[in-house]
């Protein structure tokens, strides 16, 4: 399944396209903070795997008042990299992949 085109940002690593979106609106769980913020990721050329970045931080708008960091761009970049080391493939278009940065991937 493919990531919605409106409210997504490209970014280009290593010479390849990708489109990134956070969810406009946190989960419930998201919400009190059970489950980190999440990232969705895909290639900018069909076929494409979607590539789930799962954070172990808060999002912004979350119902307990918890300090949280903003996702940049060179966030993302290291997780596209770091998951592509991993095993992820962008042009397969089976199923999503999971990817939970590690602290090293993280900055």
């Amino acid at each position: 399944m493919a990531i919605r085109k409106k409210g997504s940002r490209r970014i280009s690593v290593d010479g390849q396209d990708y489109l990134w979106r956070i969810r406009r609106k946190p989960t419930y769980t998201q919400a009190v903070m059970w489950s980190g913020m999440s990232i969705a990721v895909e290639s900018d050329q069909p076929p494409h795997s979607v590539l789930i970045v799962t954070l172990q931080r808060p999002r912004p708008d979350t119902w307990m008042s918890e300090n949280s960091e903003a996702v940049t761009p060179q966030d993302v970049a290291s997780w596209i990299r770091a998951a592509l080391s991993d095993g992820w493939n962008p042009s397969n278009s089976s199923q999503q992949y999971q990817f939970v940065p590690n602290a090293e991937s993280a900055r």
